[in-house]
């Protein structure tokens, strides 16, 4: 019954667009010792198990990354990657950020790649 009630949640949420899910409240802000390029490719080696592969763009000063759901081509997370004079700066937005049943294969690739 849980499960049906979950499944059903999941479907009425519909679509969100990039800007919907940017102005989520971010899953994870943290800090990296690696360049925006660096922290992307190892996110990018990382997801390409259980993802298509993310769509990369130039986003102010570092990158965004925008990854797929896993059975659509609708946004599911964004990276946003900025350049920082140590590193970088990287915040997780997440498409069902308040479902606990969430895949978790973005913010396991997201945490595996912040030291190096």
């Amino acid at each position: 019954m849980k499960l049906a009630v979950v499944i059903l949640a999941l479907a009425m949420t519909g679509c969100a667009t990039v800007e919907d899910i940017e102005h989520t409240p971010a899953t994870m802000s943290v800090m990296s010792g690696k360049s925006p390029r660096e922290y992307a490719d190892c996110f990018l080696g990382k997801i390409a198990d259980s993802r298509k592969p993310p769509l990369v763009e130039a986003h102010h000063e570092g990158l965004q990354i925008i990854v797929a759901q896993k059975f659509s081509a609708d946004p599911a997370a964004i990276l946003n990657i900025e350049n920082r004079s140590s590193g970088s700066s990287i915040k997780v937005y997440e498409r069902l950020s308040n479902v606990p049943l969430r895949p978790k294969d973005v913010q396991r690739a997201a945490t595996a790649c912040i030291s190096g």
